[in-house]
């Protein structure tokens, strides 16, 4: 799929069919986590394939935005490994993992899989029911799977404010 077509097929999917993802489009989804650039090359990212039945459950537990998915793709980062930036204010490791994660939702959608970016979920409660180690940080939680049939982009979907509203040429 070409470049602009993958942007344009994207969206925000929140019905899941039960169809398994084939073990290698979910490789080259996680190949493309590791496509992305983070600061200093990094890579302080770390994927967890959430897909058990416990696992599913604990997601379930702190988030309603799991539509159906049958698997989760959570997108962490080892705090004790970011570049810190001048002035020592602003660290790359949330930026670097939103990346990994824009990397990886581009992917799937390439791959003929949908997702849902679920930011409404409590990272901590996740990351104890979890067992996430302490030094990471976690970022994005997003829903992964092919669309139900009757899965559609929500009605605001192709709202976009014009370049004008969102550029500045300085």
């Amino acid at each position: 799929m070409e470049f602009k077509e993958v942007v344009k097929r994207r969206y925000s999917c929140r019905k899941f069919s039960d169809e398994k993802i084939p073990e290698e489009k979910l490789t080259a989804v996680l190949e493309a986590s590791r496509a992305a650039p983070t600061a200093k090359n990094l890579q302080e990212q770390h994927i967890y394939v959430l897909r058990s039945k416990e696992a599913l459950a604990a997601v379930d537990q702190v988030t309603p935005c799991r539509f159906g998915a049958p698997v989760v793709l959570l997108t962490a980062f080892d705090k004790t490994n970011v570049y810190t930036y001048p002035g020592g204010k602003h660290s790359s490791g949330i930026e670097d993992a939103t990346i990994v994660a824009t990397h990886m939702i581009l992917a799937a959608t390439d791959e003929g899989l949908d997702t849902c970016w679920v930011n409404r979920f409590d990272p901590e409660a996740l990351a104890e029911k979890l067992g996430i180690p302490e030094n990471e940080e976690l970022l994005a939680l997003f829903a992964i799977g092919y669309g139900a049939p009757d899965a559609a982009p929500s009605a605001y979907h192709a709202s976009r404010k014009p370049l004008s509203e969102t550029v500045s040429y300085l």
